[in-house]
């Protein structure tokens, strides 16, 4: 009987799984899946590895969906798909490792104690990528649960990388910029190091971009800088976080709005960025399509802030070889690739239009000095990298990755739970 591996990213709202076979070393895919609607009405969908579609109505005539509900449902549905094994461990997508946790671990009592220290500094993933856990260890108590860091890819930066101009002691108590999105990041580190090996040995911006984005700078493999920081909030504007933000203006609204610590976390995590920004939706595709003028602002800022950290990211890595577009809007988003990439040429880039527009995976022109690439993600397949090879089974972390999956609708900014 072969050995199966599951994947839990779990979100406020969602459940994405996937499962996969081990056998002599290697994982084969046999499905992927997601539950929407944790917490209300939730829906199941899944794709077998033979192509085969599942949807249906979990059901919540009860109580609404939980996320012990939500495993229990991944659990019977791949029980009737007869894949033949058993779920030997559970790889979760854990966003914050603080400083600590620089490599995926097998969970223990006390390791989710010292993990629910951290639900503060990422409030819209970590609660639910926990409850993921415990729901996990109900519906698997004999198996593996397995832990898989977003931050773990940028723990070795440099401390100027890492450090805020405050008294160090502040930095020695883990008050520090910790980068995120870092198993996507790794993925796609994974995939230039096969396909463009000599690429994958310079000078790399990777920008994450989704209803969470990010960018990061990659020396010779190795993350050296992240737009992200302390929390999943800095950086570029996203969904419905605010991105980089003067930390005067949250003693403004402190002292002279009088809001409460509650009411800026949902402001700065809920309800700003995109969806803030354009007062139209959080999702790039309503905006292209919207005739508000503020949706087009919304987008201008978007894209404005992305170029000007690639260029930051450009003067930390001392030159640019290579920039890869990744996450729901970096694959599809075609309009908005061209924005971020327009009149780059001083920069290297020479972005090939049609290229572009037919979403090929080489966007820049033959000869271009930067090269410009299109790579897909895949967390999912990463975690079960890291599980298989953490339990000894294993999928070496050096083979060449599977196919990363395909978003299901083009410009889908579906990259993190929102």
């Amino acid at each position: 009987m072969a050995d199966i591996i599951l994947t839990i990213n779990a979100g406020s709202s969602s459940v994405k799984f996937s499962a996969q076979r081990v056998a002599e070393g290697q994982l084969t895919p046999l499905a992927l899946g997601q539950i929407d609607g944790v917490g209300s009405q939730a829906t199941f969908s899944a794709t077998t590895g033979r192509g085969e579609k599942t949807h249906f109505a979990l059901d919540s005539s009860r109580h609404a969906a939980d996320h012990a509900m939500a495993l229990t449902a991944v659990l019977d549905w791949l029980e009737q798909q007869k894949f033949g094994g058993k779920v030997v461990g559970v790889g979760h997508r854990i966003v914050h490792g603080g400083p600590a946790f620089s490599e995926p671990v097998r969970l223990d009592d006390e390791i989710l104690r010292q993990l629910r220290a951290f639900e503060p500094l990422a409030p819209l993933h970590q609660p639910f990528n926990l409850a993921g856990v415990d729901a996990a260890i109900q519906a698997f108590p004999n198996a593996a649960q397995v832990a898989c860091f977003d931050t773990a890819f940028h723990r070795r930066h440099p401390f100027i990388a890492d450090t805020f101009a405050l008294p160090r002691k502040y930095y020695d108590e883990g008050v520090r910029r910790y980068g995120f999105h870092g198993l996507s990041y790794e993925f796609i580190t994974r995939i230039l190091r096969h396909e463009e090996p000599v690429l994958a040995r310079g000078k790399v911006i990777v920008a994450h971009l989704g209803n969470g984005a990010s960018l990061c700078a990659i020396d010779a493999g190795k993350s050296v800088a992240s737009t992200m920081g302390f929390t999943a909030l800095d950086g570029v504007p996203m969904g419905t976080r605010c991105g980089q933000l003067d930390p005067g203006v949250v003693l403004y609204l402190m002292s002279e709005k009088k809001m409460s610590a509650d009411e800026i976390t949902e402001l700065l995590y809920k309800n700003s960025g995109l969806k803030g920004m354009s007062g139209v939706s959080n999702d790039i595709r309503d905006l292209e399509a919207s005739a508000e003028p503020s949706a087009r602002d919304a987008i201008d800022y978007f894209v404005s802030r992305v170029r000007r950290e690639i260029g930051g990211l450009a003067a930390v890595l001392g030159g640019l070889d290579c920039i890869v577009l990744t996450g729901g809007i970096g694959e599809n988003a075609v309009n908005i690739r061209r924005a971020i990439l327009k009149d780059m040429e001083w920069f290297g880039v020479q972005i090939d239009e049609a290229a572009n527009s037919r979403n090929e995976r080489v966007i820049s022109e033959k000869g271009s000095p930067t090269v410009a690439l299109i790579l897909k993600t895949d967390e999912e397949r990463m975690i079960a990298a890291h599980t298989a090879e953490l339990l000894g089974l294993k999928e070496p972390l050096g083979a060449r990755p599977a196919a990363a999956k395909a978003e299901t609708r083009p410009g889908h900014a579906l990259c993190d739970p929102p």
